[in-house]
């Protein structure tokens, strides 16, 4: 499996856990004032980096590309960063309002580059009859 498709793969388990325990905490306590967060974490972080993980392990050419590193770097930081921050300030912390709204454009912006990778020329060399052989 290509490494991008991997990473993405390691980054959806991560945040599972993560999510579920949010839903966890928010049904033993009965609050359920975090519920933005574990949505977020639920759908960008697990479902979202599990579809960019078939994607990228379903056309290794691709996964290949510089553009999908620059994908998996970006959008990962961009949720690690966000969910916490989203968390907290859904907790009442209202400083963390700008940091959720950098790290979403941060996020958008990685989907764009995730649609130039789909979008995109395969690499020929990659296409070519005895590169699928070897």
């Amino acid at each position: 499996m290509p490494t991008v498709a991997d990473n993405f793969f390691k980054l959806a388990v991560v945040f599972l856990i993560v999510g579920i325990a949010m839903g966890l905490q928010m049904s033993i306590s009965g609050l359920h004032d975090v519920t933005g967060a574990h949505a977020h974490a639920n759908l960008l972080g697990w479902a979202s980096s599990a579809i960019f993980g078939v994607y990228y392990a379903l056309n290794p050419a691709k996964a290949r590309a510089r553009l999908a590193q620059v994908h998996f770097w970006v959008y990962a930081a961009a949720v690690v960063v966000m969910i916490p921050a989203l968390y907290l300030m859904l907790q009442g912390y209202a400083a963390m309002e700008m940091l959720v709204a950098v790290s979403s454009l941060l996020a958008f912006a990685a989907v764009l580059v995730f649609a130039v990778v789909v979008f995109g020329k395969t690499p020929e060399a990659a296409t070519e009859p005895s590169a699928l052989a070897g």
